[in-house]
């Protein structure tokens, strides 16, 4: 038994392989040394998922936010940075951040980092902010809602 040390090539994927060639085990009757295969196991993320050379990230992001459009800082594998909200962002919706994914094996290309909007709802409001979204829901029309107002056509008319 010996140590050997491995070169891991950036972007290798879980369960792809890495050969050593002649770091196997001795060959028959004194021929060459074999080759040692390296099954490679990544463990997964505490906030990126994979997909290919793309990372997937669910960012959480406040209804203020998603309604108004604001700036979030997005964290990426290089530092966090600064990621524009447009305004009417609908819960689910994904965003593109070109370069910051997985470096390509055996290239210098990068995949993208997709940033899926989670919209959180606060879970205790106190009353005056309760008061308020009550007013604000008075002055909206489904105007404002693009898939309430096709779902209350469509209850329409089923029931016409």
């Amino acid at each position: 038994k010996r140590t050997v040390t491995v070169k891991v090539p950036a972007g290798i994927d879980h369960g792809q392989t890495i050969i050593m060639n002649g770091q196997g085990e001795p060959g028959l009757r004194g021929g060459p040394n074999g080759d040692l295969y390296i099954v490679v196991s990544v463990k997964p993320h505490k906030i990126f998922r994979r997909d290919g050379y793309n990372l997937l990230l669910e960012m959480p992001v406040s209804f203020v936010t998603a309604t108004l459009g604001g700036d979030v800082e997005v964290p990426t594998l290089n530092g966090p940075v600064k990621y524009r909200i447009p305004e009417g962002t609908q819960p689910g919706t994904e965003f593109r951040i070109k370069g910051n994914g997985i470096q390509q094996l055996r290239g210098n290309a990068k995949g993208d980092l997709i940033l899926r909007v989670k919209v959180e709802i606060p879970k205790r409001l106190n009353n005056k902010q309760k008061e308020l979204l009550r007013q604000f829901e008075e002055t909206t029309t489904d105007r404002e809602y693009d898939n309430r107002k096709s779902f209350m056509d469509r209850v329409k008319e089923l029931f016409s």
